[in-house]
């Protein structure tokens, strides 16, 4: 058993006083035989008093303590309240099987005294019927203490199983947003970098501009990244600002600065603006993942590549990214030394997971010579 604590002493404390005031209290309403001699008298109430003391070691053994003093009560009359402590224990903190045997063992005798037909104006009668009463109470309320807690142990289990739950589906969106985000960024100063590897004779003016795309694209991902460190740091300043459909158009820009052939295709009812939120933000990074892809797997910087975005309300979002790629897994960045721009390969996973929970759908693979991203995103009227 564990050493107890204040709140342990504090509570058998408590227990040892209620036994020992109930001991006084109830003294003059116990029945006792008038032959019974005042030795006698002075030895049971010296069993009453060392019931209470032992009233200590119901948390060590509170079976036997009950059981010892249940089979102690013919013999003295003043063991009622430690008998009341010893049971409420029992019905707390043990099985109700356990319960239940001394239940049977207390109310035994109740049988006997039935079958004896007591007189209604016996003093016994009333004494017998009052104590066992009380010995009902108490195990009825043990009962109730030891289902309430198990009830307020079972919330808290909940509890803590639904925040681990939250803190996992949290580090996966906030992860699934770095990749989306980093990936894209990074991918653009790989593509520059690249291309001022593979031509080093490139004039000026083409190397300040590619310089300077690099700068705005590092500075951006910075900016990115300090927005999502920001969010882990300081949870209740509120959410980041989040992209929409309309988002997509700056999106493809910036691929174009960067070299690549995109061709947008925006034909949305209405305009991007009235997009659903989570429609739009789902396929904007939709977008985003398959220009990451297209310059990451492709076969250079210029190869072409469409996007089409179509939909309306009642109609439904589609969004389709096509650009030509390999199928082979070990394709190198054609813009670079022979160095393949690293994918952790979580990216259309992460994808798929997102337009799942915006309700829709994703398709992506070969189809002869393009690669082929399309995805289905509700749009209700």
């Amino acid at each position: 058993m564990s050493r107890r604590g204040g709140r342990e002493w504090a509570a058998d404390i408590g227990a040892f006083v209620f036994a020992g005031c109930f001991m006084v209290l109830s003294a003059d309403a116990v029945w006792v035989d008038p032959g019974t001699s005042p030795t006698a008298l002075l030895l049971d109430q010296l069993a009453g008093g060392l019931a209470c003391a032992a009233v200590f070691l119901r948390r060590r053994m509170p079976v036997p303590l009950a059981t010892v003093l249940l089979l102690a009560e013919p013999f003295s009359h003043f063991t009622t309240g430690p008998i009341l402590v010893a049971l409420f224990t029992v019905a707390v903190n043990r099985a109700p099987r356990v319960t239940a045997l001394l239940s049977v063992l207390a109310f035994g005798p109740v049988p006997i005294f039935l079958a004896s037909g007591p007189a209604a104006d016996d003093p016994r009668t009333a004494s017998a019927l009052t104590y066992f009463a009380l010995l009902a109470g108490a195990i009825g309320w043990g009962l109730y203490v030891r289902s309430r807690r198990q009830l307020v142990l079972s919330l808290r289990e909940r509890a803590a199983r639904a925040a681990t739950e939250a803190r996992r589906e949290a580090r996966e969106d906030i992860a699934r947003e770095m990749h989306d985000v980093l990936a894209h960024r990074l991918s653009l100063l790989s593509v520059h970098a690249g291309a001022l590897e593979f031509n080093p004779g490139a004039s000026p003016d083409q190397v300040g501009r590619a310089a300077g795309v690099i700068r705005d694209s590092a500075h951006q991902a910075l900016e990115d990244l300090r927005e999502i460190i920001g969010v882990l740091r300081a949870p209740d300043a509120g959410d980041r600002p989040q992209p929409v459909l309309a988002d997509v158009e700056q999106l493809t820009a910036e691929s174009r600065q960067a070299g690549s052939r995109v061709t947008l295709a925006m034909d949305v009812a209405g305009g991007p603006d009235t997009a659903p939120p989570v429609a739009g933000r789902t396929a904007y990074r939709i977008v985003q993942e398959g220009l990451t892809n297209a310059r990451k797997h492709g076969p250079g910087p210029d190869a072409p590549v469409s996007v089409t975005v179509r939909g309306g309300s009642g109609k439904g979002l589609t969004v389709e990214i096509r650009n030509p790629a390999r199928r082979d897994a070990a394709q190198r960045d054609s813009t670079s030394t022979g160095t393949a721009i690293p994918g952790a390969g979580q990216g259309l996973i992460g994808l798929k997971e997102r337009t799942l929970l915006a309700g829709g759908t994703l398709e992506h693979g070969w189809d002869g010579t393009d690669y082929r991203l399309y995805a289905t995103l509700p749009w209700p009227r």
